[in-house]
């Protein structure tokens, strides 16, 4: 039977604040295989979560997380921020889950910073990374073994040099660009498809007929709700790729 990954992004958005850990245990309790977070990094090189640059749209404190301590993001969010490790410790209740990590704005120094982060917690087996090629190229670098889901914003295929350095797993697309001859092809090539954000059902439902692998959304309880369904009434084998068993 195929099976398709339900990723909770930010955890569970529509219901929590996101990148905390409220969000983070809601999106579990609601069912995810996995979890996406944003990780950036202080001034003093913690890993923390929040997606944007800024603290001004979730926290109303218009500093840049960049400028400012752990300590110092920690007063100014009433300790709302968590550090990477306090996410991970979050997610490593029985069997622990999987952690999609996301690096919007890194560089090398804090993409460093986050892969050991992540292997000194112990977390290297069920975490995994998405990005663009340059951010995934530094992920490589920083963990010959790290596993990569390669976000890509074109339905022309990566080029094979790019493939080849960074031995992604997932290519991970925009919902609006898989169609079953997208993931047909990806799947030709050895690697998985994955899609984000999809928040509808119909979209949702399109992308399991298409072939998807793993679908990123703010709604992971309805996720789950049209996973269930379809498992019930045989889409999923119906959508499955050429060759699944």
């Amino acid at each position: 039977m195929r099976t398709v990954t339900a990723v909770g992004h930010r955890g569970d958005p529509y219901l929590v604040r996101e990148n905390t850990l409220p969000s983070l245990r809601s999106a579990v309790a609601s069912g995810a295989d996995a979890v996406e977070i944003d990780v950036r990094v202080t001034r003093d090189g913690v890993p923390v979560l929040l997606h944007d640059s800024t603290l001004k749209r979730l926290w109303g404190v218009d500093r840049r997380l960049a400028e400012l301590t752990r300590a110092e993001v920690a007063e100014a969010t009433a300790g709302g921020v968590p550090t990477l490790r306090e996410a991970l410790e979050e997610l490593s209740g029985p069997g622990g889950h999987r952690v999609m990590v996301d690096l919007p704005g890194a560089r090398p120094e804090s993409v460093r910073a986050v892969v050991g982060a992540i292997r000194e917690h112990g977390a290297a087996d069920r975490a995994y990374y998405c990005a663009g090629p340059v951010t995934m190229l530094a992920v490589r670098e920083a963990d010959p073994a790290a596993e990569i889901a390669l976000t890509w914003t074109s339905l022309a295929p990566p080029r094979p040099v790019l493939i080849e350095a960074l031995r992604p797993r997932t290519l991970n697309y925009r919902f609006g660009l898989v169609s079953r001859a997208l993931a047909d092809r990806v799947h030709r090539d050895g690697l998985l498809v994955s899609a984000w954000t999809a928040d509808t059902r119909r979209t949702m439902r399109r992308l399991i007929a298409a072939g998807t692998d793993s679908i990123t959304t703010n709604r992971v309880g309805t996720l789950r709700a049209v996973l269930e369904h379809a498992f019930r009434t045989g889409e999923l084998d119906a959508g499955r790729p050429p060759g699944a068993s």
